[in-house]
């Protein structure tokens, strides 16, 4: 039997069983499966090469399914081809099953989270990006659908694969017409998505997405000109079922029971046909790679430098005995001082220029593979990337980020520059780890922690030079803090991260010259916080406190601090609560209320003095 038949066969086989398990579940997004079924044939039972008894074989073609909801089409494939069994399609979107309705990775098989539309294209930038690193013949694909080209995410993706030369990165588009609510932007004029993939470098290829024979003369075509390639394949949205074939108003509505017998009517019943034995293995590539250390040796420092800089410092050493680390920028490595690591490994160094959603996105692809990716830019740009961290931690992504340039301690930049809404952003997210360091040797430390932990971290760093508190050898744990000042007699308990330590040293001092003694406690892992040591501390200083934190009220340190002492304690809390503007650094914290002059204030005010 010719194998265009038998991918035809495989093609209905899995439309039927998208239909039936949507339907089964009573939710799902079935018309969307059953216009990229010829696609998804071509690509798992013919083109790719992959070992289905080992999701991390490096040898494996990789695949993203940047149309999440098409994730009924991917289970359907999964267990046509002996991964899954059969039977478990009846548990999809049970929350005892790995079959969710928008693929995760606790199904083995799934490296990214995709279903937040526009990002899977990134993510499998930062695949093939590793795969070119390892040297491998292994090919990455993309499926996306047509709607979430209307994404800038695609676009920066686009133009990164270009610059990259990722030759072996393939993105299939299922251009069906219709989105959730109206139809796309182009509809079916395939040559409109053709122009702006060959505008960025692309490749480009059109043809009909429900042609066996097409798909496949495309895909055989695919990296032949040393580009990164897209098939542009015309299909119909429901392709299959007459009544909701080419028609909106259908995007996430499983068929009722009676609907479903009727499509399947017209789908007819189950071919026969072995998918299994069309799978193509890979052969065998074993990646070399030296061994990865995460200790490395500290910078001595002797005087005030910058926590921004102790990063660049910490990055480079880091990278010096850890081949896996690979740096990530968003076009200011030379003011998160990450330009040193990009001259010392030019081959493990990449410029996302401005674009950190796209930089997110493939520090997920090359955390995917194996690899370690620091990615560093100014905390304020960051907020731009809020959705992509959200999905890297749906992910488990093993991604470290770093923001720089961090409150209005930042100066003349002004409020366009400061980062402060950033702990906020990270904070509530499951699993993320949030360190501040206060001095160049925390700084570096907390590099260190980072590297060790298994999961998503992120830095916050400062722009101004700081004096050296800690000595060279001390040790930052994640969850841990540090009590800098204490005495008997302490009356009220003064915590800070960051700048502000330096603040609250100053207060301790002024205080100090009136008999007024203040405890002081660098919290800077805030998340999550040394709860104990916090509440233990404030107890004993009569249940008195006061936060301080370069950041807006809301989502920082002030309310993790908060939600410990849970009303155990009177608590003041200072940090910037108008709009921001230039100044000098000493000027913006003095007059938005974190200045050493305002923490002893509230110390005294919190006394009654």
């Amino acid at each position: 039997m010719p194998r265009t038949e038998d991918l035809r066969k495989i093609a209905t086989r899995l439309r039927i069983h998208s239909l039936r398990m949507t339907t089964t579940a009573g939710s799902g997004h079935p018309t969307t499966c059953l216009s990229a079924a010829d696609l998804a044939a071509c690509l798992f039972f013919s083109e790719m090469r992959w070992n289905t008894k080992n999701p991390d074989d490096p040898a494996n073609d990789e695949f993203v399914l940047s149309k999440g909801h098409a994730a009924p089409l991917l289970w359907a494939v999964y267990a046509e081809a002996g991964v899954i069994p059969l039977g478990s399609l009846r548990d999809l979107r049970k929350i005892s099953s790995d079959l969710e309705g928008h693929p995760t990775p606790r199904m083995p098989w799934v490296k990214a989270a995709t279903g937040s539309l526009g990002q899977g294209l990134s993510v499998g930038v930062g695949m093939a990006l590793a795969q070119k690193l390892d040297r491998s013949a292994a090919r990455t694909f993309v499926l996306l659908g047509d709607g979430e080209c209307a994404e800038g995410q695609v676009w920066e993706a686009a133009a990164a694969a270009v610059n990259w030369k990722l030759r072996h990165l393939v993105a299939v588009v299922d251009v069906n017409r219709l989105g959730q609510s109206d139809p796309t932007m182009h509809q079916h004029d395939l040559s409109a998505l053709a122009r702006k993939f060959r505008a960025f470098g692309w490749e480009a290829i059109v043809l009909d997405g429900h042609k066996i024979e097409r798909i496949l003369a495309a895909l055989a075509r695919a990296g032949q000109k040393g580009r990164p390639t897209a098939l542009l394949a015309r299909t119909l949205k429901g392709k299959g079922v007459s009544f909701v074939e080419d028609k909106n108003g259908w995007h996430g509505k499983p068929l009722k029971p009676d609907e479903l017998a009727r499509a399947l009517e017209e789908i007819g019943c189950l071919p026969d046909v072995d998918a299994k034995r069309l799978i193509r293995k890979p052969k065998p590539f074993r990646k070399r790679r030296a061994a990865a250390k995460l200790d490395f040796p500290r910078t001595a420092y002797a005087e005030k430098t910058a926590t921004r800089r102790a990063y660049g410092n910490a990055l480079l050493s880091l990278g010096r005995v850890n081949p896996s680390v690979v740096a990530i920028d968003g076009d200011v490595k030379n003011s998160t001082y990450a330009d040193a690591y990009f001259e010392a490994f030019p081959e493990r160094a990449f410029q996302s220029y401005i674009a950190e959603q796209n930089m997110v996105g493939v520090g997920m692809g090359l955390a995917a593979k194996g690899y370690l990716p620091f990615m560093a830019t100014f905390a304020a740009f960051l907020t731009r990337a809020h959705d992509q961290v959200r999905m890297a931690a749906y992910s488990f992504s093993n991604i470290k980020l770093c923001g720089s340039h961090v409150g209005v301690s930042i100066g003349e930049d002004g409020p366009s520059q400061m980062g402060l809404e950033d702990l906020a952003m990270f904070r509530p997210i499951p699993g993320c780890v949030v360190l501040y360091p206060s001095d160049a040797v925390s700084s570096e430390a907390c590099v260190a922690a980072v590297a060790a932990h298994k999961g998503l971290a992120y830095i916050r760093t400062s722009r101004p030079a700081t004096p050296i508190v800690y000595p060279a050898d001390e040790t930052f744990p994640i969850g841990g803090s540090k009590v800098l000042r204490k005495g008997q007699g302490d009356a009220v308990t003064v915590i800070a991260a960051g700048i502000t330590v330096h603040e609250a040293l100053k207060a301790f001092d002024l205080l100090k010259k009136e008999g007024l003694g203040v405890r002081v406690i660098d919290a800077y892992s805030v998340e999550p916080l040394d709860a104990n040591t916090i509440v233990r501390e404030v107890a004993e200083t009569g249940s008195r406190a006061v936060v301080v934190e370069d950041h807006f009220p809301a989502g920082g340190l002030g309310e993790a601090v908060a939600q410990a002492l849970a009303g155990r304690a009177v608590l003041k809390h200072l940090c910037i609560r108008d709009l921001p503007r230039s100044g000098k650094p000493d000027e913006l914290l003095e007059r938005f209320g974190i200045s050493a002059a305002h923490i002893a204030r509230a110390a005294r005010e919190l006394l009654g003095r």
